[in-house]
């Protein structure tokens, strides 16, 4: 358990090498979408009553930004690594299947803290510091939320075989399940079908448990996001443990 450590090194120097794209951009992506949709609705939408929309849409970008960039950290290493082949290096290692979980699901973890802290800091200088009332359950779904990225992506980049089944895992399920998730919106502003439907998406608990922490109130009670999220992570976990366990399309 102690060679994970280089490896979890390795995996995070690989994305600060290149933080100028892996870190700045998704930033300056975040920071669009306050704008743009900020300067459409803000003033003629309230959220929970008295809060305004642009300060409401600030958690949202944060945690879409946190679950996108750690699902991409572990998803894009490990299909990177079975395409150019430098994967065997990694495995003839002896770092056993839950250091390799543990390094490249921290990484992840890590990646996607980095980014989600960037975002609050770049809206903060538009629209000030935002004030906190539950910051620990905000840290809490942060954490959460970014290990089952980081999980998944890990499924993910097993699973793959080429890019293109990467980029069909992101664009047709992450990418909808994230922005279908409460970013932009109240699902109370749904109609009640799509409300219904909005609470089969484990997303959407992250989302609005993290957003949670900035206003103290939500849509669902945030001890039932936090018991989805935990068990979602808990399943996406333990696949992920598993199929590093028996080499699932690694080791062959």
């Amino acid at each position: 358990m102690t060679g994970w450590r280089a490896l979890f090194y390795k995996e995070v120097l690989r994305f600060w090498k290149v933080g100028f794209q892996t870190v700045g951009a998704p930033v300056l992506t975040a920071l669009l979408y306050l704008l743009i949709f900020g300067h459409v609705l803000d003033g003629r939408v309230k959220v929970y009553g008295e809060v305004d929309y642009t300060h409401f849409l600030v958690p949202g970008l944060v945690m879409m930004s946190v679950l996108q960039n750690a699902f991409a950290n572990s998803a894009s290493s490990v299909i990177q690594s079975k395409i150019m082949g430098n994967l065997v290096f990694i495995l003839l290692t002896p770092i056993s299947h839950w250091g390799l979980f543990l390094a490249y699901v921290g990484s992840s973890l890590v990646r996607g803290l980095v980014v989600g802290v960037g975002v609050l800091l770049a809206t903060s200088v538009m629209l000030g510091l935002p004030v906190m009332v539950a910051p620990l359950w905000t840290l809490a779904f942060a954490v959460l939320g970014a290990t089952l990225l980081g999980a998944l992506g890990l499924i993910a980049g097993l699973w793959a075989d080429k890019f293109d089944q990467m980029a069909t895992f992101q664009n047709f399920v992450i990418l909808p399940m994230t922005f279908l998730s409460g970013v932009f919106y109240s699902i109370h502003s749904l109609p009640g079908f799509w409300q219904k439907v909005s609470h089969l998406n484990p997303f959407f608990y992250m989302i609005d448990g993290f957003r949670y922490g900035f206003f103290g109130v939500s849509d669902v009670s945030p001890w039932l996001s936090l018991c989805i999220v935990s068990l979602a992570l808990a399943g996406a976990s333990a696949l992920a443990v598993y199929w590093l366990r028996i080499g699932y399309k690694i080791r062959n």
